[in-house]
């Protein structure tokens, strides 16, 4: 007589891009997952060289890799997800905390592409679902837009403002322009703060004018900026020295994806900003805030029912 009991499904891997080690391993931990090996490197010409080393057979595979400075990372990538499926793997899913070209949504001159749409496209045809951390969605109301695998996304809402509870005394949330209303609302009322939203008016990649409105109720208040992305920290530099000249206190800086790019970083602190602290979406020294457990519940969603419900048992970090 045949047991009729079902063979339970092998434990998922999950595999690292370089510089995805340490998120690999929290959710290795938290989800009870295998941790698997691949090598990624480029050939002496720039192109790029992937090879699995470790048994995907039947299995379930994840990758992680955060898309920061992205163009050196898609190619490297995909190809990475062809190799899995290649090697046999069941099914090959993303976890990228940050999602690239989400600004790029529209046309802004004659000529120009919708990058969000292409890449999402690219990576959608490789992967099998997506994991990610509050994408920039502006003129895109949904990732289903751009991506069509199925995807999840975290909010890092309520870690920020765990955050900020603990460490920051009487704090005024302030969102630098109106895109980033949503993310100074939600942080606003996790941290049961009060919250202002600024003005601003781009007029180049380092051209920003930010309108602040009478903050003379809140002079007794920690102000702290949040925003999705910082990347020129051009419309926080400007708010900093806005928030300094009205006489309020040296502003904590908060930034759920940290792109810095070049020396915006330095900058913001040469303008006088406070603490700069972002989420571990994007290695950078301002982490102070872990966005781990967050991202493993969410795929708990995405793998197999026997992986999902050993997970729920699995040790936190």
């Amino acid at each position: 007589m045949q047991n009729s009991k079902a063979r339970p499904l092998p434990r998922p891997v999950v595999i690292a891009m370089p510089g995805n080690e340490q998120l690999a391993d929290e959710l290795a931990t938290l989800l009870w997952l295998e941790r698997g090996a691949a090598t990624v490197r480029r050939f002496p010409d720039g192109e790029s060289y992937v090879r699995i080393a470790s048994p995907v057979g039947a299995r379930a595979a994840l990758i992680v890799c955060t898309l920061d400075r992205p163009d050196d990372k898609l190619v490297p990538l995909l190809l990475l997800a062809k190799a899995l499926r290649e090697a046999g793997a069941r099914s090959v899913g993303l976890v990228a905390p940050y999602l690239p070209y989400m600004r790029q949504d529209r046309c802004f001159q004659p000529g120009e592409t919708i990058s969000a749409q292409h890449v999402g496209a690219w990576i959608s045809q490789c992967v099998d679902w997506l994991v990610t951390v509050d994408p920039h969605l502006h003129r895109i109301a949904d990732l289903s837009q751009v991506y069509s695998v199925p995807s999840r996304v975290v909010h890092a809402a309520g870690s920020v403002a765990q955050w900020i509870r603990a460490h920051v005394r009487e704090p005024l949330l302030i969102g630098p322009d109106e895109e980033s209303a949503q993310w100074a609302g939600a942080v606003a009322k996790d941290a049961h703060a009060p919250f202002v939203v600024l003005s601003k008016v781009r007029r180049g990649d380092r051209d920003v004018e930010v309108s602040v409105p009478d903050l003379e109720r809140w002079r007794s208040h920690t102000p702290v900026l949040v925003d999705d992305i910082v990347s020129t920290a051009r419309t926080m530099i400007e708010t900093v020295g806005h928030l300094r000249r009205a006489g309020l206190a040296a502003p904590v800086c908060v930034a759920v994806h940290a792109v810095f790019a070049q020396a915006a970083f330095d900058d913001l602190r040469t303008a006088g900003a406070g603490e700069i602290v972002s989420c571990d979406t994007i290695r950078h020294p301002s982490n102070r805030i872990p966005l781990a457990a967050a991202i493993a519940a969410s795929l708990r969603t995405l793998l197999p029912e026997d992986a999902a419900r050993v997970g729920r048992r699995a040790p936190r970090l």
